[in-house]
């Protein structure tokens, strides 16, 4: 009857009002209907007709917005994959801004290294599945040279401090205040409180790691207390766990059984407007996340030190994979950074590199171009699949050992082989962010049982 599928549903309330009201008649029917679609102006105020007539105004009205801008840090290093992703991106109709950094690859929804800036609207899969994944780095009061020497003690300390892989807890809870924080902004959350809980102080599955390096400082970090000179720092990277892609999954599924029907190729990047109760929901649930994670950090760094018998006299963490109300152009919005850095002029992070390449603590300049962002790594340059195919692990681990990188731990598809140049990224982002140390590995611990996860 040349009712868009936008307006079925409104066109199924005015039908079924009709027939209430005993006005159905047959042979006219189908007449009256084309005569509302033809000319639904004369509907507005019709009685039965009234909400599919305004549907079918707004839907022969409807323009498509044209994609918002983006600009691109690194591009030589980025597929057409991610720009292509990036563009749909952009393309969603609650962006206001977007950026790509120079670590960019292909992820779910939004390209891993993608930033997007959206109109009072939370993007689950623009966050992604492991929310609130960061890195945490602590110094430690040892001197570089107890690495070498007492490599068994440091071994040890990684061996017992933390567990890695898709699913695996500790039988008796670990403690932190964050376990007492509203575990009920959600049904998800309230949930999964327990196996949280019992996964507290573990890392996950894929690029994740906790390692043993040496940091260089040639100059003092005021914000931090610490003069120049070499430190033997502990690294680690990791997000929420179970927990948190539970959160991504069952919100990002909200979204997109709302998503107007028009925008079915958005797919993953339906969105959640703030305003309403799922998206109140989520960015509850993704804070309490963020929190979540960062405890998570905090107890591996607390019981692998102690295991090591050391103390923590410094450090520096940020989160990459969340979303922040900020305000940009005088406007604010929600920014989500997957895979990406905060970089606000003076914000401290670290981006790291690879197994075998170095890590670099940096303070941001606040470029309003990137949306205040930098990339979060080197960025992969194959996938995991084709990394398995290409590279042996016993090879690749002797090599490593033969450059005085010791890994415990790990699997091909995280060999440094499969990363970029983490000293190119850097220097693709020099308007981005300042390098103000090196953090070099030493000892190194990934999941080594083959699970997958995205970066």
């Amino acid at each position: 009857m040349g009712i868009p599928e936008e307006c079925l549903k409104e066109a199924v309330a005015s039908i079924q009002s009709l027939v209430d009201s005993g006005g159905f008649k047959g042979k006219n029917f189908k007449k009256l209907v084309k005569q509302v679609v033809d000319n639904p102006e004369e509907y507005v105020e019709d009685e039965h007709f009234a909400e599919l007539a305004a549907a079918l105004i707004e839907d022969r009205d409807f323009v498509r917005p044209e994609p918002v801008h983006y600009r691109t840090w690194g591009k030589d290093g980025i597929d057409e994959a991610s720009h292509d992703q990036m563009r749909q991106a952009c393309s969603v109709p609650v962006a206001t801004a977007g950026a790509l950094m120079p670590d960019a690859h292909v992820g779910y929804g939004l390209p891993i290294g993608g930033v997007l800036a959206c109109e009072n609207a939370v993007i689950p899969y623009a966050v992604g599945v492991d929310i609130a994944c960061r890195m945490k780095l602590s110094v430690l009061d040892l001197a570089p040279e107890t690495l070498d020497a007492e490599f068994n003690r440091f071994k040890e300390a990684l061996e017992g401090g933390t567990r890695f892989g898709v699913g695996v807890s500790y039988d008796v809870p670990k403690s932190h205040p964050v376990m007492d924080e509203d575990w009920t902004v959600s049904k998800i959350t309230r949930e999964r409180k327990d196996v949280a809980w019992k996964q507290l102080g573990t890392s996950g599955s894929g690029n994740h790691f906790v390692e043993f390096g040496v940091l260089t400082l040639n100059d003092r970090i005021d914000e931090i207390d610490l003069d120049a000179g070499t430190y033997v720092a502990l690294l680690s990277h990791s997000g929420s766990r179970g927990a948190g892609a539970a959160v991504c999954s069952t919100y990002s599924a909200i979204a997109q059984s709302r998503l107007p029907k028009r925008f079915n190729d958005l797919g993953r990047l339906a969105w959640l407007d703030l305003d309403s109760e799922a998206g109140q929901e989520y960015w509850a649930a993704m804070n309490l996340m963020g929190d979540y994670a960062a405890a998570n950090h905090d107890v591996i760094h607390r019981q692998v030190s102690n295991l090591l018998g050391a103390h923590i006299v410094a450090g520096v963490e940020n989160h990459h994979n969340f979303a922040w109300k900020e305000v940009h152009d005088g406007k604010e919005v929600i920014v989500h950074r997957k895979g990406a850095t905060p970089a606000s002029e003076g914000e401290l992070g670290v981006i790291p590199g690879s197994m075998a390449d170095p890590a670099f603590v940096v303070r941001g300049k606040g470029n309003p171009a990137s949306l205040n962002s930098a990339s979060h790594g080197a960025g992969r340059r194959m996938s995991r699949k084709k990394a398995r195919s290409q590279f042996t692990w016993k090879a690749v681990k002797n090599d490593l050992a033969k450059k005085g990188v010791r890994v415990l731990s790990a699997d091909a598809d995280e060999v440094p082989g499969v990363y970029k140049d983490i000293r190119e990224v850097i220097a693709q982002q020099s308007d981005l962010v300042e390098v103000l140390a090196q953090f070099d590995p030493k000892i190194v611990k990934m999941c080594g049982d083959g699970s997958r996860a995205e970066d």
